[in-house]
């Protein structure tokens, strides 16, 4: 419980700043799926202040994050509404700790995604995925396997290769004092094991049916599903500020294997597919403290004129 806590508490710090002029706030709405348990399968709705609306979007919180913390942390889903898409962050069957990836998780997001679609006749509207970390991870796994391919996806420094994160936590466990390793690691090994039934060197296929991407999967199976798709992955890989605050490297950061992936994308044959890298914009509140994860790695204007341009 102790490591939960202490991965909680740091899950609550990932916030960053809202950037730019104020804004009319566009109408909320929170709907629950179950009445009786407000803590999971839930989302936040952001309507357009005006008709017709031009799609709607699904934007997926990061690990630990509710919707009302996105919403405090960056302006992107008003800005998406104003601009008319139909915004909705979702929370899933496991609440705040929702993997994205796992099984459970994508069911959930099928069951709001129906739930949203029936309530508002969604015909025909574009419709878009994004998402913040594991939120990035969890829109990606979903575009991958959906029957109806989303317009467009893009995805906020994601982790991607669950095979390599894990590797890269046990390392940390290994390089760490004692008492000293990070709480999320230990979580994350954990949780990992729990959800593909063991570690990589026992279950690798699993590792590799799971993730978005592989480095080490030779067939490419995952990532030939998005051979279609418009993608953006955003990154900012600020190598000096994670070994000097963090004790992490190249290894441990979710740029190599975006990049990777994003290669591998353009050499199968999607052009569309590209990777955005930023330059000291991650920054998070309450304190404006620097953190090259964080939602304002995103120029929220131009990714929402990207997202407008898409068919």
């Amino acid at each position: 419980m102790k490591n939960l806590f202490l991965l909680l508490l740091t899950c609550s710090m990932l916030t960053t700043p809202c950037l730019g002029q104020k804004v009319a706030t566009p109408k909320k709405e929170i709907v629950f799926l179950d009445a009786t348990d407000k803590t999971k399968n839930t989302y936040t709705i952001i309507y357009p202040p005006k008709l017709p609306w031009k799609g709607y979007l699904f934007l997926v919180p990061g690990f630990g994050e509710t919707a009302a913390a996105v919403l405090e942390q960056t302006n992107l889903p008003n800005q998406l509404a104003l601009n008319g898409i139909l915004t909705i962050i979702p929370t899933f069957q496991d609440g705040v700790l929702s993997l994205g990836i796992d099984r459970l998780s994508q069911q959930t997001f099928e069951k709001i995604l129906k739930d949203v679609t029936s309530k508002h006749q969604l015909i025909d509207q574009k419709f878009y995925v994004g998402g913040f970390s594991i939120g990035g991870s969890c829109v990606l796994k979903y575009a991958e396997n959906a029957t109806v391919k989303p317009t467009a996806v893009f995805a906020i420094d994601p982790p991607v290769d669950f095979e390599r994160f894990y590797k890269s936590a046990k390392r940390d466990l290994r390089l760490s004092k004692e008492n000293e390793a990070n709480p999320e690691n230990v979580y994350m090994i954990d949780r990992l094991e729990k959800e593909m039934g063991g570690s990589p060197d026992t279950h690798l296929s699993e590792y590799y049916k799971m993730s978005p991407y592989s480095f080490s999967d030779t067939t490419q199976t995952e990532i030939k599903k998005l051979l279609t798709i418009p993608l953006r992955i955003y990154t900012e890989p600020d190598i000096n500020w994670w070994l000097k605050e963090r004790g992490a490297d190249f290894t441990s950061m979710n740029a190599t294997e975006c990049s990777a992936m994003i290669n591998e994308l353009n050499r199968l044959g999607n052009p569309k597919a590209t990777l955005r890298t930023t330059l000291n914009r991650g920054y998070r509140n309450p304190d404006h403290r620097r953190h090259p994860h964080s939602w304002s790695i995103v120029d929220n204007d131009e990714l929402i004129n990207w997202l407008l341009k898409q068919h």
